[in-house]
């Protein structure tokens, strides 16, 4: 039979907090890696994606397309292990140093970091998708009228985008706060290390893990009925993206 009693008995691994008290810390501790790193995608992902649609070929686009290639390309572990590891070895000695021992909480921002990029290229492709599915006339009518280049993606194209890639970004946000468990690997006290740490201490593996399972879910969950609230409220009626064939 499983025995949950053990939640609120004293950790072992803390003065005067309980197991319960730990799941939840490390809870905490995944959400605001989370936080950092979906902030970070978005701020690079969505003007990345708005380079990969420019419409004459050049430097900027070129250099969008090997962003995306790059951190899309190369597994999310490797990528933490690089930022971490190898990263304060290329740097001068002064900011490797700083990186390693001097920045606070160094594990928390390279894991916020490695996220960050990883999924700022698949946001940036989303972006980018969003943009080719809308009809290219309202380009072509905006340009026709006066507005420049950088008008017509800022106050016409991306407003649209940005309600239509609703869906794709609840997926990738939910993916990301699931991708936070790779922060054990470097030592950051998330929820999925707080997991094992317990199960450790007090050899209930099972009913450990189940909680953190029902964690994982509530929590992803939560993130997906806010994100799909927040579609509701922001859609124009009859916008759609442009489907094949149109």
């Amino acid at each position: 039979m499983f025995d949950f009693s053990f939640l609120t008995a004293p950790a072992s691994l803390s003065f005067g907090e309980s197991n319960l008290e730990l799941i939840l810390s490390g809870w905490k501790a995944s959400v605001l890696a989370f936080l950092a790193a979906m902030a970070l995608a978005l701020l690079l992902g969505i003007p990345v994606g708005v380079f990969r649609t420019v419409p004459r070929p050049g430097l900027l686009r070129r250099a969008a397309g090997c962003f995306v290639e790059l951190f899309r390309n190369v597994p999310m572990l490797v990528q933490l292990f690089l930022w971490f590891f190898v990263l304060p070895e290329l740097l001068p000695r002064s900011a490797g140093n700083w990186l390693k021992r001097d920045l606070p909480d160094p594990e928390f921002w390279t894991l916020a970091a490695a996220l960050g990029f990883f999924m700022s290229a698949r946001v940036a492709e989303i972006v980018r998708a969003g943009l080719q599915s809308l009809p290219r006339g309202q380009r072509e009518a905006s340009l026709a009228i006066g507005f420049r280049e950088v008008h017509v993606y800022v106050l016409i194209l991306l407003p649209q985008v940005l309600r239509i890639v609703f869906p794709p970004l609840t997926t990738e946000f939910a993916n990301c706060f699931k991708a936070t468990a790779i922060g054990l690997t470097i030592g950051y006290i998330e929820l999925t290390q707080r997991t094992r740490e317990i199960s450790e201490q007090t050899f209930r593996t099972f009913e450990i893990f189940l909680v953190a399972t029902l964690v994982y879910m509530l929590s992803i969950f939560t993130i997906t009925m806010l994100l799909q609230a927040a579609e509701r409220a922001l859609r124009l009626p009859g916008l759609a993206p442009r489907t094949a064939g149109h």
